[in-house]
């Protein structure tokens, strides 16, 4: 073999030596970096795992805590409600004012329901064989006199054998247990043979057999509109006095 060649051997081998070196070199740093980046996500996955277990045991405890302020909030209140007494006796004052106040206020209001009457219903008979018959949805006694009985919702009617009845509606009354007496007041409404009499004030007196209704009065008849300012009954006959609101103005009357 002659110089030459050898040489061209010697350098092919080296050439080879150094490819592989190269390719061999390549694929250990990829191989390094591959396995680099399966660490890294071992450990990145790791630590999501420890932060996601941090976080339910932080949860827990937050919730052990807010259970344990609100409870500890609840033994306060009612604390303070059992066991907060005032240290001298102007605060003493201050606290035990409002409590008689609503003491006072829930006397009243059951005071009030106690005196309420549902279905409230009244006879009377006079000398005459009269029966005066009075109805009310409900009635509780007046505040200013204890004899008096404050109605709503009021139908009444006087009887008699010899004359037709007399019917009378309206929306309040004031009975008097007493003397007997009637005020009607507010929408009220009288019916007495073919008459229909409405006004704001119907007063009736058992003692003078007289009911005079007053304030706006109104009759109709088949025949008539009248316009009144006080019309007077008289019990013991039925009969019936229309008189006008006053001397000037007379009676103004609207024929049908």
């Amino acid at each position: 073999m002659s110089t030459k060649s050898f040489i061209q051997i010697l350098i092919l081998l080296l050439i080879i030596i150094i490819i592989g070196g190269v390719y061999f070199k390549y694929f250990e740093t990829k191989k390094n970096i591959v396995e680099e980046i399966d660490r890294s996500e071992i450990e990145n996955l790791s630590q999501v795992l420890e932060l996601e277990k941090k976080i339910i045991e932080l949860e827990i405890k937050n919730e052990k805590l807010n259970n344990k302020n609100k409870n500890t909030s609840n033994f306060e209140e009612k604390s303070n409600i059992n066991t907060n007494i005032p240290e001298n006796n102007n605060n003493l004052k201050k606290i035990d004012e409002p409590k008689l106040e609503v003491k006072i206020n829930k006397s009243v209001k059951k005071k009030e329901i106690e005196n309420l009457i549902k279905d409230v219903e009244y006879t009377s008979i006079d000398q005459k064989g009269n029966k005066f018959v009075l109805l009310a949805n409900s009635g509780k006694t007046n505040n200013d006199n204890k004899d008096v009985l404050d109605l709503e919702n009021v139908r009444g009617q006087i009887l008699s054998d010899k004359r037709d009845t007399i019917y009378i509606v309206s929306d309040y009354a004031a009975y008097n247990s007493t003397n007997l007496n009637s005020k009607f007041y507010d929408n009220v409404i009288i019916d007495y043979q073919d008459k229909q009499i409405t006004c704001i004030n119907f007063d009736i007196n058992m003692e003078t057999n007289k009911a005079i209704a007053y304030n706006d009065v109104i009759i109709t008849d088949p025949k008539s509109v009248m316009k009144a300012g006080i019309v007077v009954f008289d019990l013991k006959t039925k009969d019936i006095n229309i008189n006008p609101e006053n001397v000037s103005t007379g009676i103004e009357v609207i024929t049908n």
